[in-house]
């Protein structure tokens, strides 16, 4: 049915008008009707589209509430990567960055003009517009791969779906963080535990990153979301100089930046704007953990080009670790899957830096005698690089009474040993359900054989209900036992079944470190597959074989025949290999270009990560090894190379760059610039 032209007017001059409110409330910060005013116009909106259906378009204010769900999120694919930003802890790593950046260039830079922001502790998202209108939401992913979130960016009123320009622009790509404020986290966590959840959010970090991920855009639309835009990611046909005009251009077109940025005319302002920004940490509306340098010229910027993860132009200066006193109620001890007993400070939950911290380590015995701590008392607590709750030290003694180690594992009642020389005491018994637990996630992880749905809450029901011992166990789980476990429907218990079939036939060298083997980590169980090929010849082999490799010393071989030599652990592997898991071996590069070479890699690499040149040397035939010897044949040294540069020079190894050694592995191909 046609719509009325009055009512097409009238629906136009709405939409208009209510976006106009929304940008001066959610972006400006500066509301310019009373709310009951807004809920009339936005009322009237929803009567015209509900009469006129066709009236409804994506941009349309009423869309903010959210649509339909979806069944997945589907993935998007950028041509221009994401990047991290290299860190840096202290004015001295600043300063050191700058000096890298003139040096590179063959100027001067602390006279650069420079361009600060707040480091938000939030989730980063890349906006796409065309021809003025939201086209695309994406989270960051891995870079250059991340998911699509369109719908769930049009519930957040600070996200204009249409941008303020005319003429709007071809196609342009901008970059910002979605976060949720201090007094919207903790108003939304008082609802919750009001409405007697029993579980409220961390963070504020992890409330917006679960919320922006939603399948459900209407359980977006109920979160308290908020986004500053920071960057651009392509501008077509848009000239802009610098970031300073960058973020100039966005509040033009109506987007949201962030008040405290500010331009820096050389390094000595961008260290007092530091100082200040800290000092003003705590009083800011939402969390930071940092701040952000940019170079403000995009020409220079271009010049400076990016690493391998993050560009040559950014920095971001964390802040010092956040530290909070809090009182210590108990120490318990927590039992690690191979069997190692550790001290937890169980505190009176505190708030540091945005997290509610109520656990924090002490390591081990000494730790504890060291730092004198006894339940009681208050205690200084630290979030290193503001992620890894510590207790620091005694504030204020609460005259409780010394801490002593069991003499009993928590979890099955074992007396614990501690091997000599060792800080920390263990439980013996491989039957410990803690270490059946933690050996179970281990084994499943993705360095291990990888059984995709298979969690932590899982494994715990899977081992209290007796439906799985060890590893073998879980190949003989069926679809229907699974289905009757908690939060296990008919559809999930298939998947996971699917999943550990699946798993039956991994790497060799996954194999070996899913089996949990102290000191055989991912690359010495690549060492291992490589040099022996099966599983019966590692099991076989003898302590001076092991002794020849690279990369293998004495602690590591003893530690692999022992736990090859005790009966129980042979076991595990028959009941394993009888429930259909044959570990296969790695394929073996026959002919490559660095075929025999041994290569030790040192330094920063531009072109590659370090895990990409690895994996790229092993598919041209070479091993890689990380100390230099007398059997390396080849040095590849980034930037910053260190002391196994300089023991090559003593040993009159050969040293290349990481340009040559991308010639050599890929012949008759130029490296990536």
């Amino acid at each position: 049915m046609d719509v009325p032209a009055k009512d097409r007017r009238e629906h136009e001059r709405l939409c208009a008008t209510i976006s106009e409110h929304d940008h001066a409330y959610h972006v400006l910060d500066r509301p310019t009707i009373p709310d009951a005013d807004y809920d009339e116009l936005f009322r009237r909106l929803e009567e015209l589209e509900s009469r006129h259906p066709s009236l409804v378009t994506p941009d349309s204010p009423t869309q903010r509430v959210g649509g339909a769900p979806l069944a997945v999120l589907p993935s998007y694919t950028r041509a221009l990567p994401m990047r991290s930003i290299e860190n840096c802890m202290d004015e001295a790593e600043f300063r050191e960055w700058v000096e890298s950046i003139g040096t590179f260039l063959g100027k001067d830079a602390s006279a650069f003009r420079f361009f600060v922001e707040p480091k938000i502790d939030g989730t980063g998202i890349e906006l796409v517009y065309r021809n003025g209108a939201l086209e695309v939401a994406a989270t960051r992913g891995d870079g250059t791969t991340g998911e699509e979130v369109t719908a769930n960016v049009r519930t957040i009123r600070a996200v204009p779906t249409r941008l303020r320009a005319s003429p709007p622009p071809s196609r342009v790509s901008l970059r910002g963080e979605i976060f949720v404020g201090k007094r919207e986290f903790e108003a939304l966590n008082a609802r919750l535990r009001a409405e007697g959840a029993e579980k409220l959010y961390a963070n504020p970090r992890n409330l917006a990153a679960g919320s922006l991920r939603q399948l459900d855009p209407r359980v977006t639309a109920s979160r308290p979301l908020d986004c500053f835009l920071h960057s651009p990611g392509e501008l077509e046909g848009v000239a802009c100089a610098g970031q300073e005009a960058f973020y100039a251009l966005a509040r033009a077109w109506g987007l949201k930046t962030n008040g405290e940025a500010r331009a820096c005319d050389g390094a000595e302002q961008v260290v007092q704007a530091y100082r200040a920004l800290l000092e003003r940490r705590d009083a800011l509306a939402y969390e930071i953990d940092g701040m952000v340098i940019k170079v403000d010229d995009f020409a220079l910027q271009e010049s400076l080009g990016t690493r391998s993860r993050s560009p040559r132009w950014a920095l971001a200066w964390k802040f010092p670790p956040v530290q909070r006193a809090t009182r210590l109620l108990e120490i318990a001890v927590q039992v690690g899957r191979t069997g190692a007993l550790t001290p937890v400070a169980i505190l009176e939950p505190v708030s540091i830096g945005g997290v509610m911290v109520a656990r924090a380590s002490l390591h081990n015995e000494d730790e504890i005698v060291r730092l004198g701590v006894k339940p009681g008392d208050r205690v200084l607590v630290e979030r290193s690089g503001d992620v890894i709750p510590k207790v620091v030290q005694v504030v204020e003694p609460g005259g409780g009474a010394p801490f002593r180690m069991p003499d009993r594992c928590p979890a099955c009642g074992t007396k614990p040993a501690r091997e000599e020389g060792e800080v920390v005491a263990r439980c013996p018994n491989f039957s410990c359900r803690a270490q059946v637990e933690g050996n179970l996630r281990h084994f499943a992880a993705r360095g291990g054989v990888e059984i995709e749905g298979l969690g932590r809450k899982l494994i715990a029901q899977l081992v209290e209900k007796g439906l799985v011992e060890d590893a073998a166990g879980l190949y003989a789980l069926r679809a229907e036992t699974l289905a009757e476990l908690d939060r296990m429907g008919e559809k999930s218990a298939q998947n996971l079944v699917a999943a550990i079939e699946a798993s039956k036939r991994p790497p060799l060298d996954r194999f070996l470190a899913a089996l949990g083997i102290r000191h055989v980590g991912e690359r010495i169980a690549e060492l291992l597959a490589r040099r022996f090929r099966t599983l019966d010849a590692i099991l076989e082999a003898k302590e001076e074989e092991l002794l020849a490799l690279d990369e293998i010393g004495p602690e590591v071989a003893a530690s692999l025949n022992a736990w090859i030599d005790r009966p129980e652990n042979r076991k595990a592997i028959e009941r394993l290999r009888a429930a259909g898991l044959e570990p296969q071996p790695l394929r073996e590069v026959r002919g490559g270009a660095l075929q025999g070479e041994v290569i030790v890699f040192t330094g920063e690499l531009e072109t590659l990560t370090r895990d990409a040149a690895k994996a790229l040397a092993v598919a041209q035939g070479a091993s890689v090894a990380s100390s230099v010897t007398s059997k390396t044949t080849l040095v590849v040294a980034g930037a910053k190379p260190g002391s196994k540069a300089k023991k090559a020079k003593e040993l009159s190894l050969p040293i290349v760059s990481e340009a040559e050694f991308l010639l050599r592995a890929t012949p008759g191909s130029a490296p990536k610039a």
